[in-house]
């Protein structure tokens, strides 16, 4: 039986990694991406693209249907990796724009959850991983929504996993602390906050996504089946150390 992987939020960085990834494996593969032309690379090499919003449960429900069709019956894997940033403080941020932050990250990723379960359920096996962030377990300036969509994110994935541990299916986030993406472009707009941000991190760095996408990759194929319910950080020691 093939394996076969979906990818929800294929089209930002550690996500086109992660495909990169996957199909140098040779796994089939589904990828759900808001941007057509950044997946155009990974189309070119095999990957199954659906062009569509997380958020959009008609979306979500075709690229499960295309992942069991391609996994003949079963769903190897799914990751989700939707993001946002918004560093406002509360007084500052108005109440649209936090609920667009919980949207984004929190309730996309329990669509996934809710539905790519459902389909796991049926064959008793299956992996999912989520994209949390050192700001769902440690306190940052600024971080007030971020940090409420991700701590969600963290708490859902520790009670998933105890939901569905007896049923053959794995779940787990990766919590990656500053990462430089896309994403993370507009508070890495200078050196200078650049050299501010590595400061506060133990090892004096910041991630590179590609170590983000092993990770991932780690858990969807090579992590061991009592792996579950844990939140893996990947932050430079920030969490642990001065958390």
């Amino acid at each position: 039986m093939p394996k076969s992987f979906l990818v929800v939020g294929g089209s930002s960085d550690i996500g086109l990694l992660l495909c990169d990834l996957l199909l140098d494996k040779g796994y089939t593969l589904t990828v759900v991406a808001r941007d057509a032309t950044r997946v155009e690379s990974i189309k070119s090499r095999g990957a199954n693209v659906i062009v569509g919003d997380a958020l959009d449960s008609e979306v979500i429900s075709s690229a499960i249907t295309k992942t069991l069709e391609l996994g003949e019956g079963s769903i190897t894997g799914v990751a989700h990796l939707v993001g946002s940033i918004m560093l406002r403080p509360p007084h500052a941020l108005k109440l649209e724009a936090f609920e667009d932050v919980i949207q984004t990250n929190l309730i996309s990723a329990f669509l996934t959850l809710s539905l790519t379960g459902k389909a796991m359920l049926k064959t008793g096996s299956g992996r999912m991983v989520f994209t949390s962030s050192v700001a769902g377990s440690l306190g940052l300036v600024n971080h007030e929504a971020i940090a409420a969509a991700k701590g969600g994110i963290e708490s859902m994935v520790r009670s998933a996993a105890a939901t569905y541990s007896k049923r053959g299916i794995r779940v787990n986030a990766v919590a990656p602390g500053l990462t430089d993406t896309r994403l993370a472009s507009t508070i890495l707009r200078s050196d200078a906050i650049r050299e501010a941000s590595e400061k506060m991190i133990p090892l004096n760095r910041i991630n590179q996504p590609q170590e983000i996408a092993e990770c991932i990759f780690w858990l969807l194929t090579g992590a061991p089946d009592n792996y579950t319910g844990q939140i893996m950080h990947l932050d430079g020691g920030m969490s642990q150390i001065l958390g």
